[in-house]
């Protein structure tokens, strides 16, 4: 027996963070047209549609073991990434790096884990490349081992080496906020923010 008794609802329910996430994501990837692009352990959901239209690297703590086409998962650390420095014209990663050094996922305890992969993250994106990064944003603390909450300011800290292009956020009631100022998300409890950012070319 398998009841299903909680689907009677009036509208499709969905987990606005992850849905407006990758929505953001895939046009602004679609927009850019890169030849290849690189993910670090965003939503599996995700990038089995964005390599529907580009050749994309998939790079987990947990590889995925799958066989699409367009798609190639490899097993990876983002504390110590394989890729060369400057070598990623196209990154991304999505609510990804307030689990670093939580111990959430199996890796080890690290109080210092989101600033090392930010660093990280950075190291590798090409000169006048992009990241595309979402975070949890509003009040900052740390959730025990489920995550941390940054204030918006705190992720721009986090990335001295690339300028912001534009920042959208999904606030405490599930809507979603296009390009807009990063102070409209100060206030926030747990918002989703989205931060897309550029590495000025030498």
């Amino acid at each position: 027996m398998q009841p299903c008794l909680g689907d009677w609802t009036s509208h499709t329910p969905f987990d606005a963070h992850y849905f407006y996430q990758g929505a953001w994501l895939a046009r602004k990837v679609a927009n850019s047209k890169p030849l290849h692009h690189v993910d670090i352990a965003s939503s599996v959901l995700t990038v089995s549609v964005l390599s529907a239209h580009v050749d994309t690297t998939f790079v987990d703590y947990r590889p995925l073991k799958t066989n699409l086409s367009g798609l190639k998962s490899v097993a990876g650390n983002i504390l110590d990434l394989s890729f060369t420095n400057a070598s990623v014209a196209s990154l991304s990663c999505l609510h990804v790096i307030e689990h670093i050094g939580l111990g959430r996922y199996g890796d080890p305890l690290d109080p210092e884990g989101s600033i090392k992969a930010a660093k990280e993250l950075e190291r590798i994106v090409a000169d006048g490349g992009a990241l595309y990064l979402s975070a949890p944003v509003g009040r900052e603390r740390i959730c025990f081992n489920a995550h941390r909450v940054f204030s918006p300011e705190t992720i721009i800290s986090m990335f001295p080496k690339l300028q912001l292009v534009d920042f959208s956020f999904v606030d405490d009631v599930g809507e979603f906020h296009h390009n807009i100022e990063l102070s409209h998300a100060e206030k926030l409890d747990y918002g989703c923010g989205m931060f897309h950012f550029k590495k000025s070319a030498e």
